[in-house]
């Protein structure tokens, strides 16, 4: 099955950029759309609730212009997250703005649900759910997602322990329409390694951290750019959901990487101060050991592209002076 046509459309690398929680934002996705990577951001993000209308006015504005200038080589589209578990107040709200401005691709999470899927393909979108093994991605097919992010062992944030090629194996052996794959990957090598894998695209989201346009703050990026494999931990204290977070950051909140229980963190109160998943506590993916500085998300893209191309010609894939002319580009 080849991929929608959305999901080809304005690509220069097979890449979706994870929507990242607090981190993505509008100057973000526009950069990674820009440079033909598929951006992406929770709608949690945008807050309070009526922000959400006004980025996707500010996203939808500046490709629409951006494509009008560059009819040849148009943006990559975008997608919106979107927690689909009941305890997501906002939900109804936030689908009836992306139904207004008709987002192009939906990323649902923590659960699958088949009326909000309904919703939206009314509008015309497609949805992307992400799954952490063969069971749940059943489950997603079963309730009308369109396509599957697997969650595999590395991903940052909430993530799986499944190796990729076990997990991707499990779901090519019954599906065949949108895979991606998300855990770990950081160089243009892995994205190759994916696609080979059996997956259409690579799901990147730590290596986007360290960049200009990333809402973070210096001392997570520069974690980022510090730390390697070794330096992620995997715990489900923090959100009550396992998760891999920077080990530094634990550090600095006072608890020890070592030593950390496993409880409901609506319980746990340090001292006076709560320490709070993703503010104090940093989450990020075994990749990140490709990233090596702070830089726009445009050139970490081109970085991404030069070690691709280079891959596939040290595979065969392409020929040697096909990669020298994109190399020059």
């Amino acid at each position: 099955m080849s991929l929608p046509a959305v999901l080809r459309r304005g690509l220069s690398i097979p890449v979706v950029g994870s929507p990242l929680f607090i981190i993505s934002n509008p100057d973000l996705v526009i950069a990674q759309c820009k440079a033909g990577v598929v951006g992406s951001f929770p709608a949690l993000n945008a807050r309070p609730e009526h922000v959400l209308g006004e980025w996707l006015d500010r996203i939808t504005t500046e490709l629409a212009e951006y494509n009008a200038k560059h009819p040849d080589a148009p943006a990559a589209p975008f997608a919106v997250n979107q927690i689909v578990h009941k305890s997501n107040d906002r939900l109804e709200h936030d689908l009836g703005i992306c139904a207004q401005y008709k987002v192009p691709i939906v990323i649902t999470s923590l659960g699958a649900r088949e009326e909000v899927n309904h919703a939206i393909h009314a509008w015309g979108g497609i949805v992307l759910h992400d799954v952490i093994n063969n069971t749940f991605a059943k489950k997603a097919i079963e309730k009308g997602a369109d396509g599957l992010i697997a969650v595999a062992a590395g991903a940052g944030g909430h993530a799986g322990t499944l190796s990729p090629f076990a997990l991707i194996h499990e779901i090519r052996e019954w599906f065949d329409g949108p895979l991606l794959l998300s855990g770990a990957i950081g160089n243009g090598n892995a994205i190759l390694a994916a696609q080979a894998a059996g997956a259409d695209l690579a799901y990147i989201g730590s290596a986007f951290i360290a960049t200009h346009e990333a809402n973070a703050v210096d001392a997570y990026k520069q974690m980022i750019v510090e730390g390697g494999a070794g330096d992620i931990v995997y715990s489900n204290l923090f959100t009550g959901v396992h998760g891999n977070y920077l080990r530094q950051s634990i550090v600095a909140s006072g608890l020890d990487p070592e030593a950390l229980p496993q409880s409901d963190p609506s319980a746990m109160n340090f001292g006076s101060t709560r320490v709070k998943p993703w503010k104090d506590i940093w989450g990020s993916g075994q990749g990140i050991g490709a990233v090596k500085s702070v830089v726009p998300a445009a050139e970490l893209i081109e970085r991404l592209k030069r070690e691709y191309e280079a891959a596939r010609v040290r595979l065969g894939v392409v020929a040697a002076p096909q990669a020298e002319e994109l190399a020059a580009l």
